[in-house]
């Protein structure tokens, strides 16, 4: 899996109103935790994390907290409920010795047989929960659909990916080919053609 390289500066536990004021700054409050260390206070820069967070990639963040390196995956993100600015964000540590449990992105490839028949592709998810060790993580998991059929749907449970554990619900539905009104009267032609 790809990696990224975010720096950050400790910081203390402060009150809420001070806070926004740390935000002004354009800085965004983090948390670090994880197995074998207390809990580490920090701040990163906001426009550097926009690299982490508007993209459709997942990262292992290699995090340098005033010198200090940490290996780690976005855990959770809160959003102002306005901007849609990030205000604060949790990260995990993670090692090569537990498998890692992180979202991963979805590429579709291929081209649909309903698709072709006049369907529409609908893709409802892009991005699937698994687990794996660390050096197996891929950076997306591929997805081809060329035998999907008009009315058809590929749904987590459909899937399977070498060393990789889908942790996502197994009735996620991952993409469908719906029935369009073209398709109907292609349909209706071929079996007029047929009589």
């Amino acid at each position: 899996m790809k990696e990224i390289n975010l720096n950050g500066q400790s910081r203390e536990v402060i009150k809420k109103s001070a806070m926004k004021a740390v935000r002004k700054e354009g800085k965004i409050p983090c948390v670090l935790y994880g197995q074998g260390i207390e809990n580490v206070l920090f701040y990163v820069n906001a426009k550097e994390f926009k690299a982490v967070t508007h993209t459709p990639n997942s990262y292992i963040v290699n995090l340098n907290i005033d010198g200090k390196e940490y290996k780690s995956i976005v855990h959770s993100l809160q959003f102002h409920p306005v901007t849609d600015e990030t205000i604060h964000a949790d990260f995990l540590i993670v090692s090569d010795k537990k498998p890692v449990t992180i979202d991963v992105p979805i590429v579709i490839t291929g081209n649909s047989e309903g698709v072709k028949q006049g369907g529409k592709l609908l893709v409802s998810s892009r991005k699937l929960k698994i687990c794996a060790p660390l050096d197996k993580l891929p950076d997306t998991l591929e997805i081809d659909i060329t035998s999907l059929q008009l009315g058809q749907t590929i749904t987590a449970k459909d899937l399977s990916f070498d060393n990789v554990q889908i942790v996502s619900p197994k009735a996620t539905i991952i993409c469908a080919v719906k029935m369009t009104r073209a398709a109907l009267g292609n349909a209706a032609a071929a079996a007029a053609a047929a009589k």
